[in-house]
């Protein structure tokens, strides 16, 4: 019949999972309005779970808002999601988040983010790099069961912080860490 290997099963899992992952956000079919409704959307949830992040919110000088990122894997996998920078309360620019794994990884998750940049000048490298890439200096600011987080800390200390809020379904070893944020949109 056909030579079916565990290789090939793995990488024919993690596609799957990769254009799944894309399906899930309606890609290329979300235009600025509908991002933009979205956003808000997030935003207002956000500070209903994480009262906290308006500390976060009031002392950012920009926000990257991605309301939806779905991540699906077995093995190989993928994650997608589209969202809008908001500068002084207007969407300035929208992007898009992708990212591609490869490790001990199975099931799907969807879950919203947001990016909060706390200088002038982290702000500045994002809007002014080709394709910026999470990495290990990004803080993350987890949220307790009453929505507290450490805000006056985590923003003495780090030029962008993390908040992912929102999450349904269940992945290991989910991280926006190695996720590539992409202009798009004119």
């Amino acid at each position: 019949m056909s030579n079916f290997t565990r290789r090939g099963f793995i990488f024919a899992a993690g596609g799957t999972g990769v254009v799944l992952a894309g399906c899930g956000n309606g890609v290329g079919s979300e235009g600025p309005a509908r991002i933009d409704a979205r956003v808000q959307a997030t935003l207002a949830q956000m500070r209903t779970d994480v009262p906290d992040a308006r500390v976060l919110e009031q002392k950012s000088v920009g926000m990257l808002v991605m309301p939806l990122v779905t991540e699906a894997g077995f093995g190989i996998g993928g994650a997608y999601g589209r969202g809008a920078l908001v500068v002084g309360g207007m969407s300035v620019d929208y992007y898009a988040q992708a990212k591609a794994s490869f490790g001990i990884q199975a099931g799907a998750q969807q879950f919203a983010h947001v990016l909060f940049f706390m200088t002038d000048e982290a702000l500045a490298d994002f809007r002014t790099a080709s394709g910026w890439v999470a990495g290990a200096d990004i803080k993350y600011a987890a949220a307790n069961e009453g929505g507290r987080i450490g805000a006056d800390t985590i923003t003495a200390l780090n030029p962008v912080v993390a908040l992912v809020f929102g999450s349904a379904g269940l992945i290991v070893g989910a991280s926006l860490e190695g996720s590539k944020y992409t202009r798009i949109l004119p």
